[in-house]
């Protein structure tokens, strides 16, 4: 690029995710909600993911389902809701009303035409009968507080109506009103994600009706949050901004100008170079953490998957172990701000790990004994619990033995 724009290497990019993402050691959070609130989103469609997520954060990773759980369901400081690409997050409450207008409405909208369309081609009810059946439900839910589609179902026989879905299709299936309806209205930042029937890792899960939020214009939205999450994880290309927000490049190039992102030059991991992005004011060297450090982070972590272009943290040589088919992480080792290998717990409980990349006698001996520190860590908070990636990888599967 042009004289006058600042160059952010490998090496500084790798030093701003340590801190910022609550990696290294001295950057440790408090509590669940500073670690949200500096990712700005978790990965929420594989419930364990959440917790796992925090607990690499964590300055007392023993706290980590208790206060967890009590940000989610008791203080409601976070919220389990959809958000980005159509994929459930865990976001700060704060945040509900700028999800919902960047990102939710134009995909509740779809969702509810497809809903409506796939009704009518089955010969279901129309869309007034539907609007009856939303309105009977979110005042049930309202009265019970959370509930599940099931106890629903009681209070709203309609919602246990079923319909034929992709009629000679290959896919062809029977679906509830209460599973498609309850989907729509998530997407509608109507009801959110409640409490779970199980224990923390439990994927079955209550409904409620989503916080109160003020209607914002969406531009002004779509500002909001990329301006939260560049403050996170810039520098980042225009390819990675369309990724992480699911929008239309107009949209990311109108939110860009809107804050007053700054331009810099990026080393992009491979010896090439690109254009990326800060927030107004962010160009400056940052120092990186005082002391090395290692993490163990959960499968659809949000700093393995902050980025579409990950060459910089992420060797593509690794990836063929460490991903599945459809492009979702799995569990990663890493190691000052890039992934070295992988990890899996077992059925016994213990954590096992694997080093991928080969670091050299020295270097490797400091890697191993940082590892096993922080795999002791883990283990010591999950405690009895046993953990499966929804999205199991080949190496996953290998060190736990899951076949």
């Amino acid at each position: 690029m042009g004289d006058g724009v600042r160059y952010i290497g490998v090496d500084e990019r790798r030093a701003r995710l340590g801190v910022r993402h609550r990696l290294a050691g001295e950057a440790r959070a408090q509590g669940p909600a500073d670690v949200a609130e500096s990712l700005v989103a978790l990965h929420g469609s594989d419930p364990a993911t959440v917790y796992l997520a925090v607990g690499a954060r964590l300055a007392e990773a023993a706290k980590t389902v208790a206060e967890t759980e009590r940000a989610l369901y008791e203080d409601r400081a976070l919220v389990r809701m959809h958000g980005m690409r159509h994929t459930v997050f865990v976001f700060p409450t704060e945040l509900t009303a700028v999800v919902h207008a960047s990102t939710g409405l134009a995909v509740a909208a779809r969702e509810r035409a497809s809903l409506i369309k796939h009704m009518a081609t089955a010969g279901a009810p129309d869309a007034a009968w539907l609007a009856e059946v939303e309105e009977s439900t979110l005042a049930a839910l309202a009265r019970r507080g959370q509930a599940t589609a099931a106890e629903l179902g009681e209070d709203e026989p309609r919602l246990r109506e079923q319909f034929v879905y992709a009629a000679g299709k290959s896919y062809e299936g029977m679906h509830s009103v209460s599973t498609r309806l309850l989907r729509v209205l998530g997407v509608e930042g109507k009801v959110v994600r409640g409490r779970p029937l199980g224990s923390w890792t439990s994927s079955q899960f209550r409904w409620a009706v989503a916080p109160e939020h003020p209607e914002l214009d969406a531009a002004e939205a779509q500002a909001e949050l990329l301006r939260r999450w560049l403050t996170a994880c810039g520098p980042a290309t225009e390819a990675d901004l369309k990724w992480w927000t699911g929008w239309r490049v107009t949209e990311v190039r109108r939110a860009l100008a809107a804050i007053g992102a700054q331009a810099v030059s990026l080393d992009d991991g491979t010896g090439g170079e690109g254009t990326g992005y800060v927030v107004d004011g962010d160009v400056d060297p940052v120092a990186g953490p005082a002391e090395p450090w290692a993490a163990l982070l959960p499968g659809l972590d949000p700093t393995a998957m902050g980025w579409q272009q990950r060459d910089w943290y992420l060797a593509p040589e690794l990836r063929p172990a460490l991903f599945d088919r459809s492009g979702n992480v799995g569990p990663t080792v890493w190691w000052n701000g890039r992934v070295v290998g992988g990890w899996a717990q077992r059925a016994d409980g213990e954590i096992v790990w694997r080093l991928l990349e080969d670091l050299g006698g020295a270097q490797r001996r400091a890697v191993e004994a940082a590892v096993a520190m922080e795999a002791e860590r883990v283990r010591g908070w999950v405690g009895a619990a046993r953990v499966t990636p929804r999205f199991r990888t080949p190496l996953e599967r290998e060190l736990s033995g899951g076949g």
